[in-house]
């Protein structure tokens, strides 16, 4: 069963129906390309996918481990290259509402390495990854 359907609205902007869900996301091309920047764009949503999914492992340890950290915020970077044009780096930036111990970040930090974004993108793709903890 597909995951999504994605539609060209025109103007360099799709509109994605996740089917099980219903959800919608719009993404637009950017101003450097073309486009308007008025959404995501589609190399944008990558660079966030990888966030999110890191903190969905470390969500799923976080809930077995009995800690929470509610709150956190992670700040991304998406940096392009040319020739050809793509995804050259991505900087997550982790700000967690934690104040954890030294065990409890390890495995949390090991964790978000262990996301499927993070073993689905290029390994040229330089990925920065820090943490600040509470």
């Amino acid at each position: 069963m597909p995951t999504s359907k994605v539609t060209y609205l025109g103007d360099l902007r799709t509109s994605s129906i996740h089917l099980q869900s219903g959800s919608e996301i719009i993404t637009d091309a950017p101003t450097d390309n073309n486009g308007k920047g008025e959404a995501f764009s589609p190399t944008d949503s990558v660079a966030n996918g990888l966030a999110s999914c890191m903190f969905t492992v470390m969500g799923i340890k976080a809930q077995d481990m009995g800690v929470d950290f509610l709150g956190s915020t992670a700040e991304v970077t998406k940096i392009m290259a040319a020739e050809p044009r793509r995804i050259s780096e991505i900087q997550v930036t982790f700000n967690m509402n934690l104040a954890a111990d030294e065990k409890t970040k390890t495995i949390l930090e090991r964790t978000a390495m262990t996301c499927p974004v993070f073993y689905s993108l290029h390994p040229d793709i330089i990925k920065v990854i820090v943490f600040n903890w509470k």
